[in-house]
């Protein structure tokens, strides 16, 4: 039976830390992907074992955890911090039948390749691929698939985790579940108790968030860490689920309207949830669907994305989609090839028609491009182009900011039910378009988790889009979503409004006594998810 009381130990192993503190050397720290300026930092330590985690984190006043620095939020820009960077943490990488136990500094794509000659997958990818397992695990990242297969959080089967003082905590998921009273006992090597709360806000039910500390009756220490942003300890490993490898067709479709596409969505929707219920290899089995609108479609032609991938993009295009389907371990391109002519001869029974049969009721059969199972050049080619959008906003965003300093990246990052995306697909345009703020939406439209991003010319834009986040907010709060779905809070002084907007102020409070109990002396990433100074919270305006 798992208790709520568990103990640490003493990290293994000796220190032989190795640190930078030139300015050359350092520069490459000083900015995550927000491209927040005025990143600055005393020295890198570059850990390879956790008794150099250890070491680092008992002689630092203050400490930022970064991996990939891929963070959208300013999470991994240090504003005088020593920066930790798990980057050389990145030997173990051990696979069991149905697990996978990584350091934190192994990026996506080396456990994909990996996985891949044993044919297994580990499904909450993000989007970006070099991404380190630590960060994704701290973030409670999520992907296109999280349709299917939910957030980094499900997946998490066991952590090993440096705390504030040094000591080492290795969880299992199922060993350690808060008192029903709402707390859980941490026992430090040296004896001493610490009480760790467990806040009592009630957290959006949406399929994805990442909007502070989990908090549920009865949950689990693991929950506690996955999502913390590397204020409650530094992740060190993680014990990671995997499943059997299906095959894969991804399929591009462009519409020549929004609401078209939410159609077509919607029905493919249906059809997948469908599939998972029956179990009936035959229905159309739909693991994530993307979407990029008319001003994404506008910049990847600008940019010349469609010819560098070979993508025709219709200029009169409003949006496009990218489907992921899933088929039968070992399907082949043969196989899609003869559902094809099923479906060209009448017949919808197989996963490929079901497919192209409400694509053509969506008037859009003329525009699929597909990437059979085992192409792997094309795959990466549809991959590439919606990857291409985020890359050419912050193109954008970094040539505004060579004129104007003061310009940085303003996204948002929101979820709602499915079936209000519709109606808040049109308040985010309404918002932007009001205050004549350049604009792109696109996303995981299957989950219904759209961001939505300003490119921004000015401070003034800047502003601007920071005010309408807010206003989205309050309208996504009110139809049942998460206004931080994806990419953390960070250093994000609007999403650290939309957090306190979200729980109160009583909420922000409950995460300062989970923080304090862990980390008393506030060294791990100050001002990351919650202001550095209590009194400024509530203060963003």
């Amino acid at each position: 039976m798992p208790g709520h009381s568990i103990s640490t130990r003493p990290a293994r192993g000796e220190a032989r830390p190795t640190s930078l503190t030139l300015a050359d050397d350092v520069a490459a720290y000083l900015q995550d992907a927000a491209r927040t300026p005025g990143g600055h930092t005393p020295e890198v330590c570059l850990p390879r074992t956790e008794a150099d985690v250890s070491q680092a984190v008992r002689a630092a006043r203050a400490l930022l955890p970064v991996g990939a620095q891929s963070s959208l939020t300013g999470g991994a820009t240090p504003f005088g911090e020593t920066v930790l960077s798990l980057a050389r943490m990145d030997a173990t990488l051990r696979i069991d039948s149905d697990r996978v136990r990584v350091e934190a500094g192994v990026a996506l794509v080396s456990l994909e390749e990996a996985l891949a000659p044993r044919r297994l997958f580990y499904p909450p990818v993000p989007t970006f691929r070099g991404a380190f397992i630590g960060g994704t695990v701290a973030t409670n990242a999520s992907g296109a698939a999280t349709f299917k297969y939910g957030s980094t959080r499900r997946w998490v089967q066991a952590l090993t985790i440096v705390l504030a003082n040094g000591d080492v905590l290795d969880v299992e998921r199922g060993e350690c579940q808060a008192h029903p009273d709402g707390h859980f006992d941490v026992i430090l090597a040296s004896g001493e108790k610490r009480r760790v709360p467990v806040p009592t806000y009630r957290m959006p039910q949406v399929p994805k968030r990442s909007a502070g500390y989990h908090a549920e009756a009865g949950m689990d220490l693991v929950d506690l860490f996955v999502g913390s942003e590397g204020t409650l300890g530094v992740i060190t490993e993680a014990e990671l689920a995997v499943i059997p490898a299906p095959a894969r067709l991804l399929a591009i479709v462009t519409l020549a309207t929004e609401k078209a596409a939410l159609t077509l969505v919607g029905a493919l929707r249906e059809a997948a949830q469908e599939a998972w219920s029956s179990h009936d290899p035959r229905a159309l089995d739909v693991a994530a669907i993307e979407s990029m609108d008319a001003r994404c479609l506008e910049m990847l032609r600008s940019d010349g994305k469609d010819r560098e991938h070979r993508i025709r993009l219709d200029p009169s295009a409003g949006t496009a989609i990218l489907v992921q389907i899933e088929l039968p371990a070992g399907a082949t391109a043969a196989d899609v090839m003869d559902q094809a002519a099923l479906f060209e001869a009448g017949t919808l029974e197989t996963p490929i028609a079901a497919f192209l049969g409400l694509v053509r009721e969506a008037g859009a059969l003329d525009s699929v491009e597909l990437s059979l199972p085992g192409d792997t050049r094309r795959a990466q080619q549809l991959l590439a182009l919606r990857e291409a959008v985020p890359m050419a906003v912050n193109h954008r965003v970094a040539e505004a900011q060579r004129a104007r300093p003061g310009v940085r990246k303003t996204a948002a990052d929101m979820i709602v039910p499915f079936e209000s995306l519709g109606g808040m697909m049109d308040f985010y345009r309404e918002g932007f378009t009001r205050r004549g703020l350049d604009h792109a939406l696109w996303g995981h439209v299957s989950d219904g988790n759209i961001h939505a991003n300003v490119i921004p010319r000015t401070e003034e834009d800047v502003r601007c889009g920071e005010e309408a986040f807010l206003e989205f907010a309050a309208e996504v709060s009110r139809l049942g979503g998460c206004p931080l779905s994806e990419h953390g809070v960070g250093r994000s002084a609007c999403k650290q409004e939309l957090l306190r907007r979200l729980y109160g102020d009583r909420g922000i409070e409950e995460m300062r006594q989970v923080k304090a109990a862990l980390d008393p002396e506030g060294k791990l990433a100050p001002g990351v998810v919650f202001p550095r100074d209590p009194s400024t919270t509530g203060r963003f305006r």
